[in-house]
C-alpha cells in the first residue's frame, strides 16, 4: 500500500455520484472522533489530469472540513484499483457496528448523568441535614435559648428550690 501523503482538501474534487451518499450524521460522528483520537485511515484519490479525485474517504473528508483542517491524509490509488467498490455504509454489518457504537455512547452518557445527579442529590441530602442538625439543635439546648423552655435547668441552688415550689414539689 502507498505510504499515506497530506493534501490539500481544496484541491480534491467530489465526484457528484458519491456526493448523494453522504451522511451528516456520520460526518459528525467521525468529526468527533477525529477531536478524540484524530484521523486514523486515509482517503484515496486517483489522478485524473492534474486534479485529485476522491475515490473512498467522503465522510473523513467531510469531517476535516468541517473541523476547518486544511489538509486531509490520504494516498494515490491507480485508476484501476479506483473501480468503485461498495461503500462501507451500505454494508449491514458496517452499520450494525455504528449502531452499536451510538447506543454504547448513549449508555455511557445516561450512566454518567445518573451519576451527576446522584452526586448532586447526595450533596443537597447533605446540606439540608446539616441545617435541620443545626436548628434543631439549637431548639432542643436549654442552655442556647435560656427561659424559652418549660423547664430551664436551675443555675443554682436557690433557682432550684424555687422551680420545686412553683411546680409544688418538695425540697
Amino acid at each position: 500500500m502507498p505510504k499515506p501523503e497530506s493534501f490539500p482538501i481544496e484541491t480534491i474534487f467530489v465526484p457528484t455520484k458519491l456526493k448523494k451518499t453522504l451522511k451528516p450524521e456520520t460526518v459528525a460522528e467521525i468529526a468527533e472522533s477525529m477531536l478524540d483520537i484524530g484521523q486514523q485511515e486515509p482517503i484515496s484519490v486517483r489522478l485524473d489530469g492534474d486534479r485529485l479525485v476522491l475515490v473512498e474517504g467522503l465522510h473523513r473528508l467531510e469531517a476535516c472540513k468541517a473541523l476547518g483542517e486544511t489538509t486531509i491524509l490520504g494516498v494515490v490509488v491507480p485508476a484501476e484499483l479506483a473501480q468503485p467498490k461498495p461503500l462501507l455504509a451500505e454494508r449491514p454489518e458496517v452499520e450494525a457496528e455504528r449502531i452499536k457504537m451510538a447506543r454504547l455512547k448513549q449508555l455511557r452518557l445516561e450512566k454518567e448523568a445518573a451519576e451527576a445527579s446522584t452526586a448532586a442529590s447526595r450533596s443537597v441530602n447533605a446540606t439540608q441535614a446539616t441545617r435541620s442538625y443545626q436548628a434543631k439543635g439549637v431548639r432542643d439546648n436549654p442552655k442556647a435559648s435560656p427561659g424559652r423552655t418549660a423547664k430551664s435547668a436551675p443555675k443554682t441552688l436557690s433557682d432550684w428550690i424555687t422551680q420545686q415550689k412553683g411546680s409544688g414539689g418538695r425540697y
